[in-house]
């Protein structure tokens, strides 16, 4: 995969293991990757979260093709997951742009 990269592809088109809207949620064997976000308690969910936001600048630029493929398929089940807990999540005024 690495060796034939279309610039013009966006990263889940250039990532192997992206399968359409959405990575793949097993691993070769069929096992499921991770622990389902909605068994996770609320400070766990947060804890992982934060853990995957800290390494993802090194995952994007050095990891593996199927490790920044299960790096995005965790974070996106894991902001999910957060987001429905908390669909009325509050809001910082001073993150808001002028209209």
């Amino acid at each position: 995969m690495t060796e034939s990269v279309r610039r013009d592809a966006s990263p889940e088109q250039r990532v192997a293991e992206w399968d359409g809207d959405h990575a793949r949620t097993v691993d070769a064997d069929g096992e499921q990757l991770g622990v389902d976000p909605a068994e996770l308690g609320d400070e766990d969910l947060v804890r992982e979260m934060q853990s995957l936001h800290r390494t993802r600048l090194d995952t994007l630029r050095h990891a593996t093709d199927s490790a920044l493929a299960n790096h995005l398929r965790r974070t996106a089940e894991l902001e999910t997951e957060y987001l429905a807990r908390h669909p009325g999540r509050e809001v910082d005024p001073s993150r808001l742009r002028d209209a």
